[in-house]
């Protein structure tokens, strides 16, 4: 088969089953195009639990999976490949958390969507990396502990100076692969390029940025921006979906091994599969965990 026929196909059997696929914006082109919505993890399972389909497929982590299985508890949800994880959702267990706690009494505890489903049972509030800063300065308690990325943590801190936080040595493996080297190579080879990177990197390589925003932040401004060159600070999929988008522009890697290799294990074939319901890996969570764990998310959803 073609990669078009592929793509008819899933296209068919989608609407013919009533099936919604979520694919996040670090999947390759080929998914995002038979997607019925194409974005960050917690804005697609906002979209899925809108919609009235009886089955949706998360082309992306399990705990994205996980977080649409929360806000849509109702329906059939499948994760497409079954061994795409998320290193940094995975850098800490519950138990560890929970200790954490009591080092930290007082705190608020505040956790990165980019987290288990269990671990989000311990946590009084979620937050996206587009929505952190915004509720963190809505929390009433001036004493944050945030988990677990420790650069997304700063990223915060450093525009809510007012409060105090403590952080965890947690973070995105992908972001943490651009150096400042890296920046700076990519600099010189495109001088008139804005740098536009995600939170997620390091401190010292953030600092170098134009711009600092999630993924849709990202796309979003260089959308929007007049300017003609860009430099992108993300998973290197981000680089291909921008140059379909605007053409008439011109986008660059900040580094060539920015690459998340858990998103890059769902291939089309798998997507063809999950809509045939032979493939992908049912999410089940059960009604106490999902109960304890959809209370931060809601506090998020109330402050912001």
């Amino acid at each position: 088969m073609t990669t078009r026929e592929i793509q008819d196909e899933i296209v068919r059997l989608k609407k013919e089953k009533n099936i919604c696929v979520l694919a996040h914006a670090y999947m390759t082109r080929d998914i995002c195009e038979v997607a019925d919505y194409v974005g960050d993890s917690f804005g697609l399972s906002q979209q899925a639990a809108k919609g009235d389909a009886d089955t949706v497929i998360m082309c992306g982590v399990r705990f994205m999976a996980e977080t649409c299985k929360l806000l849509s508890p109702q329906k059939k949800v499948i994760l497409s490949s079954p061994v795409a994880g998320c290193p940094m959702a995975e850098q800490i267990e519950k138990e560890e958390l929970t200790a954490l706690k009591e080092t930290y009494p007082g705190y608020t505890m505040v956790c990165y969507i980019n987290t288990t489903t269990d671990l989000k049972t311990e946590c009084d509030v979620c937050v996206t990396s587009s929505s952190a800063v915004k509720i963190i300065k809505k929390i009433e308690n001036d004493k944050i502990l945030f988990v677990p990325d420790c650069n997304l943590g700063a990223f915060v801190k450093a525009q809510v100076p007012e409060k105090q936080f403590a952080f965890i040595r947690g973070g995105c493996p992908t972001h943490l692969r651009i150096s400042v080297d890296d920046v700076k190579r990519a600099k010189e080879l495109h001088p008139n390029a804005l740098i536009l990177m995600h939170p997620e990197c390091h401190p010292r390589v953030a600092a170098l940025a134009d711009y600092l925003g999630s993924t849709t932040g990202i796309m979003d401004y260089a959308e929007k921006s007049e300017h003609k060159e860009f430099l992108i600070g993300t998973e290197n999929s981000i680089i291909q979906h921008l140059q379909y988008l605007c053409p008439d522009k011109s986008f660059y890697p900040v580094s060539k091994d920015c690459v998340c290799h858990n998103m890059r294990v769902t291939t089309l074939m798998d997507v063809l599969r999950c809509v045939k319901g032979e493939g992908g890996e049912e999410i089940f969570l059960s009604d106490e965990t999902m109960k304890k764990a959809k209370r931060c998310i809601d506090e998020m959803l109330r402050l912001g």
